[in-house]
């Protein structure tokens, strides 16, 4: 220990004990070390954890316990747990007991660990997501929730966890593109940084977004260090609040630059809840242009790749420009923007240098809408406003692509940016909402030929094509083939935040998945969920996102036949999962307030049990489902009989008249 804090080696600060059952070694090694720290003066933060899931949440071994007495080690109550992929985004040093332990990280993650430094996770553009916004006023139980699906054809879907931690003045924190996994740059690290689950953290602060895209020449931005990603987790292991957030994301951008294109994002907390659009300056001058705005309570609102910012007032009792910053946390304030978001947008010749300021709209000079904006993106926001508001149906023209403008270009036949809802929803509603194929329309995707025989509400890429010279789309809507992962965050505010804030979170498509719930003050996740369990081109069976993937890809084959069996299910489950959530509160409330950290536990060994549980059961489901579908037939189990009973429905008569019109008499029975 002297040796190595001579050489330097231990200036990182965070070094985390490797072993078989982290009951034993590594959990030893993690008190003699805090012990050595300690006595030396040398700040450390220390921890420990297995390679295998034997003994999670089982204390020290009592034979380690007495040697430990015996040397005179302080130690605790612990509970063993599993090392993650996301260690490596928070510890310096992995130190494994032996080498047995080194070959078992390398078989678990699938990288060298002959050098455990940190490591960074690699992630591909997640650019076509939906995100709906729901405040406290618009919900049954008084929480706010936000949604967010990650939709990309390589993006695969886990649960990211950054655990607490605390720095010493000069840390800096290595920042890497969450697409790419390219490094950008350092920043000075925070002096706490807070528990993070997913997207969202142990103050129930929860962040989405989708990509809008926004003018080209305003993408790149050279020396830029934050990314849209980046600026989301790094903002989730700063901020407690909203209001905070914003101020730490506008903040992280103007210190170091913004590297990604136009983004939406949805901020919420258990009080409030907020929009924030953002995009780049540019080559030439470093930091965005942005607008914020709360969402009024008792409201709903909603974004999907398209800004949706327009007119905003300005500098007034409920709005400031960022010169004013230190004003975010008077309550009245509802409403903030970069200083320059109007002349920076003049001096780029993308407004009339004499515009009137109160004229100005943001996501009509930053992100004009288009045919595609509107049809494939503004429609997910239409279906969602359509069903929770009975006046929608005026806006139905727009979310077609039908725009019509003024003589600045900007759009006139726009939806407001939040509506009331004529009911309050609860949280059941709120994750079919993520569900949505545009039924009960006449874009209804299970309705047209395109949908099949079986009445398949979904399209391969790409989503256009052209016949005799015309160009025409298949529709885009909210729940769809390619999405990573999915979630609803549930703020709650008359709980404590370790006990209000729950991610209900999915993988693979909405329609198909099951949200379970996530508390976010677990400090592990489910191993099914965890990072570095299989990728998008590595398969296993033990891995959330492929056993969802086997269940929906087949339903996909004869969707009306197989998926009411996986709504049925669905609905069950969740249902099941939301009266848990009610005893589980009860009982960790009344834990929280004799033993805040066996509350904790207890909330997390929950999460964990419940997600690993749900993989296992739909592993099974799978199994059931292939076995009864297989081979085009439907069979049913006959009780005290060998066989099943076998059916083969017959296709559709609009398909058979189809394929009798393409392949003429050769198919004909002939006498």
């Amino acid at each position: 220990y002297e040796n190595a804090v001579s050489k330097g080696v231990l200036t990182m600060k965070k070094v985390l004990f490797i072993c078989h059952g982290n009951v034993c070694r590594s959990v030893s090694a993690e008190y003699i070390m805090k012990d050595l720290a300690k006595k030396n003066g040398v700040e450390l933060y220390v921890s420990s954890a297995a390679t295998s899931r034997e003994e999670i949440g089982n204390d020290i071994y009592p034979p380690a316990k007495r040697k430990l007495k015996e040397k005179g080690i302080p130690f605790s109550r612990h509970y063993a747990r599993q090392a993650t992929m996301s260690d490596y985004l928070s510890y310096d040093y992995l130190i494994c007991m032996d080498e047995n332990n080194m070959r078992n990280l390398n078989r678990m993650f699938k990288i060298c660990c002959a050098s455990l430094f940190l490591i960074a996770i690699t992630f591909i553009k997640v650019s076509a997501c939906t995100n709906f916004l729901l405040t406290r006023g618009a919900t049954q139980d008084g929480s706010t929730m936000i949604t967010y699906s990650a939709d990309s054809h390589v993006l695969y879907g886990e649960l990211y966890h950054w655990p607490a931690g605390t720095w010493p003045a000069g840390t800096m924190m290595d920042i890497y593109e969450w697409d790419t996994g390219k490094y950008m740059g350092k920043i000075p690290q925070a002096a706490q940084t807070y528990n993070v689950i997913g997207n969202m953290n142990e103050y129930q602060l929860a962040i989405g977004e989708t990509t809008y895209g926004g003018r080209k020449e305003l993408e790149s931005q050279p020396g830029a260090i934050i990314d849209y990603g980046s600026l989301i987790y790094i903002t989730l292991q700063r901020a407690k609040n909203a209001r905070e957030a914003i101020v730490v994301m506008t903040d992280l951008v103007e210190r170091y630059g913004y590297a990604s294109s136009g983004e939406s994002f949805s901020i919420s907390d258990p009080d409030e809840v907020w929009i924030l659009e953002m995009i780049g300056k540019g080559e030439g001058e470093k930091g965005a242009v942005w607008v914020a705005r709360m969402v009024p309570d008792g409201y709903v609102c909603a974004h999907a790749n398209q800004a949706r910012i327009t007119t905003f007032p300005l500098e007034g009792k409920t709005s400031i420009s960022s010169d004013q910053m230190k004003k975010i946390y008077d309550k009245e304030i509802t409403t903030v923007y970069a200083k320059d978001v109007i002349s920076f947008a003049k001096q780029k010749g993308l407004y009339p240098q004499d515009g009137k300021n109160a004229d100005f709209s943001f996501s009509d000079t930053y992100a004009p809408v288009d045919f595609s904006g509107a049809r494939a993106c503004e429609i997910r926001v239409w279906a969602f406003f359509n069903a929770v508001n009975p006046d929608m149906a005026q806006y139905w023209n727009y979310a077609k692509g039908k725009i019509e403008r003024d003589g600045k270009g900007y759009a006139t036949n726009r939806m407001p940016l939040w509506v009331k809802p004529n009911r309050k929803v609860d949280v059941l509603e709120v994750m079919d909402f993520m569900r949505d194929h545009l039924e009960g329309t006449e874009l209804d995707m299970s309705k047209d030929p395109g949908a099949g025989p079986y009445e398949c509400p979904y399209r391969w890429r790409p989503m256009s094509f052209e016949v005799d010279g015309k160009e025409y789309v298949h529709e885009r809507a909210t729940a769809t083939q390619q999405t990573g992962f999915t979630f609803v965050s549930q703020s709650r505010s008359w709980l404590p935040d370790a006990v209000g804030g729950i991610l209900w979170f999915g993988v693979d498509d909405a329609a198909s998945t099951v949200y379970f719930p996530m508390y976010s003050c677990s400090t592990r996740v489910p191993h099914a969920y965890a990072v570095g369990n299989g990728s998008m081109m590595e398969f296993t069976d033990q891995a959330a996102f492929w056993v969802f993937n086997q269940v929906t890809n087949f339903a996909y084959t004869r969707y009306n036949a197989i998926h009411p069996e996986i709504r049925e299910k669905q609905k069950a489950l969740e249902s099941q999962y939301k009266t848990f959530v009610e005893g589980i509160d009860s009982g960790a409330k009344a834990l929280f307030d004799k033993d805040r950290a066996a509350a904790i536990e207890f909330l997390t060994d929950f999460s964990c049990n419940t997600g690993n549980h749900l993989v296992d059961t739909w592993r099974d489901f799978y199994g059931y489902l292939f076995c009864r579908y297989m081979d085009g037939n439907i069979k049913t189990a006959v009780p005290g009989e060998k066989n099943p009973k076998v059916e083969q429905p017959q296709l559709p008569e609009w398909y058979l008249r189809t394929i009798i019109e393409k392949a003429g008499d050769k198919l004909q029975v002939i006498e």
